[in-house]
This record gives C-alpha cells, structure tokens and sequence, in this order.
C-alpha cells in the first residue's frame, strides 16, 4: 500500500471510531445497525482493513450520518 493510501485510510478510520464513540455506540452495536460484521469494523478501526466504498455507505447507515461525514477530512494534511 503507498503511503498516502496509509495516510488517507488512518484518518478515514480515525474520524469513523470518533464518530462512534461521540454517539455512545460500540462495534457490537454498529454492526446489528449495519450489515458490516464486527470484525470488519474493528479491523477498520485499527487501520487493518481497506473498505469499499459500498462498506462506508453501510457503515454511515448505521450510524445515522450521512456518508460525506466519514470523509471530512483534510487529505493535503498529514
């Protein structure tokens, strides 16, 4: 993976944990709202796992955002 992919997927699974963790809700919680498994979102968490774009969108859904809020982020910053 390059290393601005690394860059871009540490903040991305940053904002999606702060997101979470800002509305009280735990991976166990998110995934029976979503249809992404736990262990998927943990491995997402820890900057272990890609995501497609599909995976962003489920992930959104449950946690009742709109998509755009797991990607505003500045990405010319490191």
């Amino acid at each position: 993976m390059k290393e601005k992919d690394k860059i871009r997927l540490k903040k991305v699974s940053a904002l999606l944990k702060k997101k979470r963790t800002e509305k009280g809700i735990g991976q166990r919680e998110l995934a029976s709202n979503c249809d992404v498994d736990v262990s998927k979102i943990n491995k997402i968490e820890k900057q272990n796992a890609n995501m497609m774009v599909t995976t962003l969108i489920e992930l959104a859904e449950g946690l009742g955002v709109h998509p755009k809020e797991l990607l505003d982020i500045d990405f010319t910053k490191k």
